[in-house]
């Protein structure tokens, strides 16, 4: 259950970047790299049928969490001082990958206590 919760919260990261990206925040390349990461991720937590895949999930969710908070405008766009759809697109990421962090890691641990179980 929490591998599925890991999936879709990595999902709903990449939604809040394309939100972000619809409401006008300028990223380096088209389309934004965190699209492309989260929904890799995703994928490959889903279609793979290792352990520790879910585990990636919550590397990408940290990676996303750290660089929301060093970059110079993640504050702000949560706050709206950007506009309210750059807010919105901001809470939608940052919940979605929070939640890919907490997951991936609760359901790491749970592929490898079935494992021992046996």
């Amino acid at each position: 259950m929490t591998k599925k919760i890991t999936i879709t919260a990595l999902i709903v990261g990449a939604i809040g970047i394309a939100v972000l990206w619809a409401a006008g925040v300028p990223f380096p390349i088209y389309p934004p790299p965190g699209i492309l990461l989260l929904t890799a991720g995703a994928l490959f937590i889903g279609l793979t049928r290792f352990r520790w895949a879910p585990l990636v999930g919550a590397g990408l969710g940290l990676f996303v969490v750290v660089g929301f908070f060093a970059s110079a405008s993640g504050v702000d766009n949560l706050t709206g001082v950007h506009g309210t759809s750059i807010a919105i697109g901001t809470v939608i990421q940052v919940l979605g990958v929070a939640t890919a962090f907490v997951a991936g890691i609760v359901a790491t641990g749970q592929s490898y206590r079935r494992v021992a179980a046996r």
